[in-house]
């Protein structure tokens, strides 16, 4: 029964990949459609303050057809994902995240989720290219590089725990890569108002004081996970291993991680670090989150290592 389980997730994975990358072209074909000399006109992102006139005229305009299709596919992949996850956590018999495969196959299926849920507040769907992307390759080289087979959760695991601390991590991450994706597209609209001039397709986003403002936004939501990731972990680490803090490398790149973003926010709201600073800030923290899902897991030793990977 677990094999069959284990094996239908797999086939779940790598259809929702399928649906992904169908999603990722049709994305990339609208992407196109606005660079063309003169774009037909869609959907204006919203942002969450925008006064309501400017939302209901935004509303009044028409998405393409890729478009539309490509949030129909990603929507449809986001849901076989899910059952991957729920089909693998219940052979497992645990949450399936405790190792580096399992956290990538959570971690892109909440970005994506992150991405859909977001739009009741905000049209990011100009960001299809970016989450989409982002996900379908993380989840590849998860798949690829870190799959393991459904073994018997280690001890220091087998707590509630595994279930609130490291979900609320994914979260975290998950609003992490959108502040990312936000700030990247903020680096390039700003470039372009200084300019003058740019891709075509950058005329048919938000200004960048708009992007700039969204990031912070999604960023700031992750950094409340993120900061309840770090107490939760201290908490766990007390009741695993009779300490809140040992400096082992993951908490050490847990709280970098909190410093960087709280630097982010910090900086932004009272040193007035607007503009590219605080871009560039939000993409080296979300490297900083890169980095610590993935040389500190393969590379580093300590009590946190959970791999799974011999």
């Amino acid at each position: 029964m677990t094999e069959t389980l284990v094996s239908f997730s797999l086939i779940a994975v790598y259809s929702a990949m399928a649906i992904y990358a169908l999603a990722f072209i049709l994305f990339t074909v609208d992407l196109a459609r606005r660079a063309a000399p003169e774009p037909v006109a869609i959907d204006a992102p919203i942002a969450i303050d925008a006064p309501a006139a400017e939302k209901t005229s935004d509303a009044s305009v028409k998405a393409s057809r890729a478009m539309r299709a490509a949030m129909a596919l990603t929507v449809i992949g986001f849901a076989s994902h899910v059952a991957s996850i729920v089909l693998r956590g219940v052979a497992a018999g645990y949450a399936p995240w405790s190792n580096m495969f399992g956290f990538a196959l959570t971690a892109t299926a909440l970005i994506i989720g992150v991405f859909l849920l977001v739009q009741f507040w905000l049209d990011i769907r100009f960001l299809g290219v970016y989450a989409v992307g982002f996900a379908l390759v993380f989840l590849g080289v998860g798949t690829v590089n870190f799959y393991v087979d459904v073994v018997p959760l280690p001890p220091a695991l087998q707590s509630i725990w595994l279930v609130i601390h490291v979900f609320v991590a994914i979260l975290g991450t998950a609003f992490f890569s959108l502040g990312a994706g936000l700030s990247l597209a903020q680096l390039f609209q700003s470039r372009r108002e200084l300019r003058g001039k740019g891709p075509r397709f950058l005329a048919t986003l938000p200004s960048s004081e708009r992007l700039e403002n969204s990031a912070y936004r999604v960023i700031l939501i992750g950094f409340v996970f993120w900061t309840f990731t770090l107490i939760a972990g201290a908490v766990w680490a007390e009741r695993a291993w009779g300490r809140y803090w040992g400096w082992d490398t993951k908490e050490v790149w847990t709280f970098i991680i909190w410093t960087l973003y709280a630097g982010y926010i910090h900086a932004r709201a009272t040193r007035g670090w607007r503009g590219s600073r605080s871009a560039y800030l939000a993409i080296i923290g979300f490297a900083a989150v890169l980095f610590n899902f993935t040389i500190v897991n393969l590379f580093f030793k300590g009590l946190h290592t959970y791999s799974g990977l011999k």
